[in-house]
């Protein structure tokens, strides 16, 4: 008989359904086994690569806000690709260190928190990326609300802060961008697209927006 390719996992007492498939998707993911080959600390990482790969978003970035950095997938892959630019990560979970960025474990919404993103990176940003999401809590319409109200946060951040020419990237539900961010950045970056990178896993509601060409502030 022939083996099976996944990998099996024993069942363990008290533990929910839920819970094994879980972590048997995970056994079995091989952007999971990838990531663990490559060093890269989520499988998120491959994400920020293949959005890289299509739209170029990388090359030539000089000041890089990363927010919602934890475990720090998104930094790893912004440190090797552009490795002369200036990175500064967010989050409220704590990260574990990333040689050559700064990691600053607060709240992103906190009024505070875009000054002291600035003053750490040293200079305006030419590229803002979030994988932000809400914790969940089990229903579609809430969990979606408050994931764009992260996405919404981060793209008023990147309008305010970002040098004419940069791009916001920011993890968004299924269905697109809200109609009134949608709006937003049509108004303030020259193409504003969508995009589910391969390593989105399918049955995932995650879709990512792309905003490149910052139209600047006029000020």
């Amino acid at each position: 008989m022939k083996k099976a390719d996944s990998t099996r996992l024993r069942t363990a007492k008290g533990r929910r359904a839920s819970s094994t498939r879980w972590l048997q998707r995970q056994l079995n993911d091989p952007y999971v086994k990838r990531a663990r080959a490559e060093g890269y600390r989520s499988r998120a990482a491959y994400k920020l690569i293949e959005l890289d790969e299509k739209f170029g978003l990388l090359k030539g970035a000089r000041g890089i806000v990363d927010l919602g950095v934890a475990p720090g997938g998104w930094t790893q892959v912004a440190r090797l690709l552009a490795p002369r630019a200036s990175i500064v990560g967010i989050d409220l979970l704590p990260t574990d260190p990333i040689e050559g960025a700064v990691l600053l474990e607060m709240d992103f919404m906190a009024d505070d928190a875009p000054e002291r993103l600035i003053a750490e990176l040293g200079r305006e940003p030419d590229l803002v990326i979030s994988d932000m999401a809400a914790n969940t809590v089990g229903h579609q319409q809430t969990d979606h609300l408050r994931t764009m109200g992260l996405a919404e946060a981060g793209a008023y951040f990147a309008i305010e802060t970002l040098v004419e020419g940069g791009a916001f990237v920011s993890k968004v539900f299924a269905g697109g961008t809200d109609r009134e961010l949608l709006a937003l950045l049509k108004s303030n970056f020259r193409t504003v697209k969508h995009a589910k990178p391969p390593a989105s896993r399918k049955g995932s509601p995650e879709w990512y927006v792309v905003a490149q060409g910052f139209k600047g502030r006029g000020d």
